[in-house]
């Protein structure tokens, strides 16, 4: 393989591809089954090799990540990925690895923890908070709840001191209860938390091989409403504000003070463009984004080129740059656009009058929080350019409700 210039991007793998071991209504990856045009099985030992130094090498950073995700990787099992780790001290060549991990937390057992404790891995679980909403969607191939499932494995890395966060999709059932959601993370011990909305529109084509809902499109009975997302996020917001800054993490909240900051934002929903976070595919595929994983967004395979290579491609380029260049004059002429910048373009659904573009479903998610946050997210930043703790605000909001 021809080598090519080191180049800073971030790849996702789904070694097990849409495969998984629970049916979770709301997964927008299971119907990739239907989408992807190859025969997709789990990921081979000669792939896995292949990738581990193709991406080390085509990295031009010191520190690496391996991000592993699904469907569900621990379905490889656990010699697959003590073969990753083996690949990926052959092939370090003085850079550091790390490795995030993924899991609906199912197949978990001692044996995981144990590894995942041994080798740093920082695992990510699925669970979206209040059993009844978490057992509503998220369940077993024959129809059983999972909650309880995943409160053990939570349990088990706690035993062992596995280094965890928590991933939890806000959806039709769970919108409106932010501060309960928050709560019940906070009881099974999460202190680093995600928050997710699902967007999904119930009526295009699974053979289109893009993805462009028309105008008559209908949303998925499981989406969040279209400022459920941000009523959501300002229910955890006022709890944590008030309670925890300092001491529980939240993405969405720790990403918008930096922006305000002055740093760019470590979401790619709100940078001004995008397409540097590729997903790589079992056979060794690889695509534009985890939300576009349709045959016109196919951009290479790890086999065949650099992955640094790939990503500077002219169509990842112009992939990228799509977002900034699609910009509804709505959003252009918003006062938080330059927080937001339009968010993630799969959500750009809505057709609006006399826009040649389409503009963000979640918009009125994104103003409402963005805008009611301001005044304290201010203060914050105020408060550590004086050289303070953002924790201090907990204690002037406290002040002023006394």
């Amino acid at each position: 393989m021809r080598q090519s210039p080191p180049a800073y991007f971030h790849m996702m793998a789904k070694p097990s591809s849409f495969h998984c071991n629970i049916k979770c209504e709301y997964c927008f990856y299971l119907e990739k089954e239907q989408v992807l045009t190859h025969n997709v099985r789990l990921m081979s030992e000669d792939t896995l090799r292949d990738y581990t130094r193709n991406y080390i090498q085509s990295h031009a950073g010191d520190q690496v990540d391996f991000a592993w995700q699904g469907g569900e990787p621990t379905l490889l099992g656990l010699d697959f990925f003590k073969r990753a780790v083996d690949f990926q001290q052959e092939f370090a060549n003085g850079k550091t690895i790390t490795n995030s991990f993924q899991t609906n937390g199912i197949a978990l057992n001692r044996q995981w923890a144990e590894f995942f404790k041994q080798n740093n891995f920082l695992i990510g679980i699925s669970v979206d908070g209040l059993s009844d909403v978490h057992d509503r969607y998220r369940i077993s191939v024959n129809g059983q709840p999972t909650f309880e499932r995943v409160k053990k494995a939570i349990d088990l890395l706690k035993e062992y001191e596995v280094e965890f966060n928590t991933l939890t999709v806000i959806n039709d059932k769970n919108w409106h209860k932010g501060r309960e959601t928050y709560q019940a993370l906070k009881a099974l011990g999460s202190t680093f938390m995600q928050f997710i909305p699902i967007v999904e529109v119930a009526n295009y084509s699974l053979q289109r091989s893009d993805y462009n809902p028309g105008k008559n499109y209908r949303m998925t009975g499981f989406s969040v409403p279209p400022d459920g997302y941000g009523r959501f996020l300002l229910d955890v917001f006022s709890v944590w504000v008030r309670e925890d800054v300092g001491q529980i993490f939240v993405r969405e909240f720790d990403n918008l003070l930096g922006q305000w900051l002055g740093y760019p934002s470590t979401s790619c929903i709100q940078t001004e463009t995008c397409g540097s976070a590729l997903v790589l595919e079992a056979n060794g595929d690889v695509y534009s984004c985890d939300h576009y994983v349709y045959p016109d967004y196919r951009i290479g395979n790890i086999h065949h080129q650099p992955l640094s290579e790939i990503a500077r491609s002219p169509k990842q380029q112009k992939f990228g740059q799509a977002k900034k260049d699609t910009l509804t004059k709505a959003c252009e002429k918003c006062d938080v656009r330059m927080i937001c910048h339009g968010g993630c373009p799969k959500h750009r659904i809505v057709n609006l009058k006399g826009e040649k573009f389409k503009h963000n479903y979640l918009c009125p998610s994104y103003q409402l929080f963005f805008r009611q946050t301001a005044p304290l997210m201010h203060r914050m930043r105020d408060i550590i350019q004086q050289g303070g703790l953002a924790a201090e605000i907990m204690k002037m909001i406290n002040l002023r409700r006394a």
